[in-house]
């Protein structure tokens, strides 16, 4: 049988590069997750292997974050190593579904395969898709790609960027009317998002939860420019809520 090493941050004090609650896992050849990276993961990842060597089944340690460990955030954290027979699975509290793989839809999912999230990415077109996509991603070639709207999860966040303006239209008309989306982000401009939230109130649809144009910031036109804003903009509303709301809403 083989055993993994659960590395748990338990408590921080002052500044610290993740919260508590945050986990990795060390196994004999791989690590999943992380707790911030720098000398402090480096120091825990020694201490994991040092546990897988020996057998020993449980550990705790305080590391202050100051210049004996090399790092400058200042505050402390305390790690708790556990044994543990298989691998666990990164936690993750962000459920995406991504319409459309053109050139902001493509670095939108490059960037959301290295975070903790579920993303179902869907288009209709097989060519498009890159030939592998992260553990995390979930390709989906439906050519009816509103009928996946029903089959989201509850509370999970849209991205909407689709080749067509009217399938941009048809999809956030549908996840609108569902009434439980955590988000819904629309790519596009002022004047589509005018046009968009009339047809969407003459069919007595609510717009007030559509965002668009979409991303913390205005202006950038280069697909990647568009997905870093568009991305931040959901961690940062998930940052906004309530620990305990966030596994639901988001």
């Amino acid at each position: 049988m083989s055993f993994v090493i659960e590395i748990l941050v338990a408590r921080t004090e002052g500044s610290a590069p993740r919260e508590a609650g945050t986990r990795m896992w060390v196994s004999a050849h791989e690590t999943r997750g992380t707790i911030g990276g720098g000398n402090l993961e480096y120091s825990a990842l020694k201490i994991a292997r040092e546990m897988l060597l020996s057998g020993e089944a449980r550990r705790e340690r305080r590391f202050a974050l100051g210049d004996s460990l090399g790092q400058c955030c200042g505050g402390s954290v305390t790690l708790v190593f556990n044994k543990k027979e298989e691998m666990e699975e990164t936690q993750s509290d962000l459920e995406i579904v991504l319409f459309g793989a053109g050139h902001v839809g493509k670095e939108v999912a490059r960037i959301l395969e290295r975070l903790p999230c579920r993303l179902t990415w869907i288009d209709p077109r097989p060519e498009v898709f890159p030939a592998a996509v992260g553990e995390n991603v979930r390709v989906v070639i439906e050519e009816e790609p509103a009928w996946m709207v029903d089959e989201a999860p509850a509370g999970a966040s849209y991205l909407v960027m689709t080749h067509s303006h009217a399938l941009d239209l048809e999809l956030v008309e549908r996840i609108l009317k569902r009434g439980d989306a955590a988000f819904v982000g629309l790519i596009g401009s002022e004047t589509k998002a005018a046009k968009f939230r009339l047809r969407l109130r003459k069919r007595n649809v609510p717009a007030e939860k559509l965002v668009c144009p979409i991303g913390l910031f205005k202006g950038g036109k280069h697909p990647a420019e568009v997905a870093v804003s568009a991305i931040a903009q959901l961690l940062a509303l998930r940052a906004s809520l309530p620990a305990a709301a966030k596994a639901d809403v988001l």
